[in-house]
């Protein structure tokens, strides 16, 4: 298998690998727009069906930021001294999910919730663009 690395000699992961990577958190950060200004927020998330899934309340600013537009979203793990690790990045349509029988099935769901509540959006997130990128020790 071929290595690939980006000029600052990080080890770029293809598609497959960052789909893998993801489903090994269930938090992560979405970037947004709240009054024209970009905002990141933390946020609960699943995979399901080959999609992302955030669930969020009503209500909020996040509520209001993913209606039908582009987000960004990141997911990462890092050794805590920095010596390893790797970032997926995704770059999006979020969607409301509307269908009640999808919403049924997405409430049972593992999410790790800080608050539960049964009014909460569901929100997909299309894998438009996506990229991720890996550190080893070795590279440090």
């Amino acid at each position: 298998m071929v290595v690939k690395l980006d000029r600052n000699g990080l080890e770029i992961l293809d598609r497959d690998e960052c789909r893998e990577l993801l489903g090994t958190r269930v938090i992560g950060r979405i970037g947004v727009t709240v009054n024209a200004l970009p905002v990141v927020l933390p946020v609960n998330y699943q995979l399901y069906d080959g999609q992302l899934i955030i669930q969020t309340e009503r209500e909020t600013r996040l509520a209001d930021a993913t209606h039908n537009t582009v987000v960004a979203f990141e997911v990462d793990n890092v050794d805590g001294d920095g010596s390893g690790g790797w970032s997926v990045a995704i770059t999006g349509i979020a969607n409301e999910i509307t269908d009640p029988d999808v919403i049924d099935q997405l409430r049972h769901l593992p999410f790790s919730r800080w608050v539960r509540n049964e009014d909460d959006r569901y929100v997909s997130i299309s894998f438009d663009l996506m990229s991720g990128r890996r550190i080893t020790a070795q590279d440090k």
